[in-house]
């Protein structure tokens, strides 16, 4: 299966206590469907479901909610794909002020709650057709050696995972990311699922770029394109197509490879911003992968991003940087 073009969403991305989900935002779908765009990514917390880490016993009154946003994309053309980003035991960006109980990598019973989780949904909407909705079972799952993270646990708690969801629901769309923060490719779980996501954030120094949540950028001098430093190499299109050799591999096994998150954080200016657009979206293409912009509005998106430089064009009440508009418009392919 191959996936379409378009954007991640946040909707129900931080939870907190008491505060109900993000209203779905119909106009923003308008928006998406009318350019053409054909793919949202719901990242969503376990504990909007889930009370006191009682994992076995969702709240499963709360994907009404999800039934529908389901409903509105379905009504505009657009599949949804509902992925976990934070999990019982794990979430790639730590809240320290709300730390889990368990550690999904070594702990069973965040384990049993993961694979119970994903299988009470899969039952839940078993009979949707395939081209209108997906499950991406874990955002990013960390780097080797991370809190117990080993090269076996991925293979036998996915696997676990997708059996449960076969068993529930056979069609379902089944979508991995890639370990160390969606970056590294798993070849070995090339036949567990439809499509496994990459990430387009290459080179971090670039795209992340004065962030605050991650400061790798300071040890490298600032980014240019193409010439970005970062990882022990200099950054062009060529050094970005060889990055995503392993990637190739599993697309050379038969399984589809989507981009479910790429952009650039709002520290660089956009001239550098386009022009590593332009040459990562011209490998995704030449690939034939399609992509997920992470965010829509804010400084990773295309709605008043606030990038140094940024001309925006007023398209339908939203302020859009055009120029990135079009990237994203040339740089699809069919599905």
């Amino acid at each position: 299966m191959r996936l379409g073009s378009g954007f991640n969403v946040q909707w129900i991305f931080h939870h907190t206590p008491g505060r109900p989900a993000a209203e779905v935002d119909r106009r923003m779908l308008d928006w998406i469907a009318r350019r053409g765009f054909n793919f949202v990514r719901v990242a969503s917390s376990y504990r909007y479901w889930t009370r006191d880490f009682d994992y076995l016993n969702p709240d499963l009154a709360f994907f009404d909610w999800v039934d529908g946003c389901l409903a509105e994309c379905r009504m505009r053309g657009i599949h949804l794909c509902f992925n976990i980003h934070r999990a019982p035991g794990y979430c790639i960006n730590e809240d320290r002020n709300s730390p889990e109980r368990h550690i999904l990598w070594t702990d069973a019973p965040a384990q049993d709650g993961f694979a119970h989780q994903w299988a009470a949904l899969a039952e839940r909407y078993r009979g949707v057709p395939a081209a209108d909705l997906s499950f991406d079972l874990l955002n990013e799952p960390p780097e080797l050696g991370r809190d117990g993270f080993t090269e076996d646990i991925p293979e036998a708690l996915m696997r676990r995972v997708i059996a449960g969801i076969r068993a529930a629901d056979p069609d379902r769309p089944i979508i991995l990311d890639g370990i160390a923060g969606g970056h590294i490719a798993i070849p070995e779980l090339a036949d567990a699922a439809d499509v496994h996501s990459t990430r387009g954030y290459m080179p971090m120094t670039l795209s992340h770029q004065g962030a605050g949540w991650w400061t790798g950028w300071k040890e490298w001098p600032e980014p240019v394109w193409p010439g970005a430093l970062f990882d022990g190499r200099t950054w062009d299109r060529a050094a970005l197509r060889d990055y995503y050799e392993p990637w190739r591999a599993v697309q050379a096994a038969g399984t589809a490879v989507h981009v479910g998150e790429f952009g650039c954080y709002n520290q660089v200016d956009n001239d550098t911003a386009l022009a590593w657009f332009k040459d990562l979206l011209g490998v995704f293409q030449e690939f034939g992968w399609n992509y997920g912009l992470w965010g829509f509005e804010g400084a990773f998106g295309i709605v008043k991003h606030g990038r140094p430089g940024a001309v925006y064009e007023d398209l339908d009440g939203y302020e859009v940087d055009r120029a990135l508009l079009d990237l994203l418009l040339e740089h699809r392919t069919e599905v």
